[in-house]
């Protein structure tokens, strides 16, 4: 397919760039009830190798990364997000809120966004 002289310009299967903003790749993901993450948690908590697999083993990893991943979205939505999409997203992560296991870190996870909403930034778990 590339031997004919003059193809070569136009040569590729398909088109791999992707031009929509960060704000219109967010919408859309939660649009399609996926949570965008801007976490680094477990690796500024040292949680990476044998520490991270052994939340990951016994289930608690839930208990961590879905706040976190709340949270940072959350962060995103306050600091960066268009009007449409904070709407879009602070739907979702009350929602969301709710399917965390432990209680505890449910509660804990809706404060620290309560303070996040009012300016405070660098919570985790």
């Amino acid at each position: 397919g590339y031997a004919d002289e003059g193809e070569e310009e136009n040569s590729e299967q398909f088109d791999v760039s992707d031009k929509r903003t960060l704000d219109e790749v967010v919408c859309w993901l939660m649009e399609n009830d996926y949570i965008p993450s801007f976490c680094t948690a477990c690796y500024r908590e040292g949680r990476t190798g044998d520490r991270f697999m052994e939340l990951l083993k016994s289930g608690q990893i839930s208990n961590c990364c879905h706040p976190n991943a709340l949270m940072t979205l959350n962060e995103y939505l306050e600091d960066y997000a268009l009007p449409e999409t904070k709407q879009i997203g602070k739907k979702l992560i009350q929602s969301e809120l709710l399917k965390i296991p432990n209680l505890q870190v449910r509660e804990k996870a809706k404060f620290y966004i309560d303070q996040e909403n009012a300016g405070l930034r660098d919570f985790r778990f």
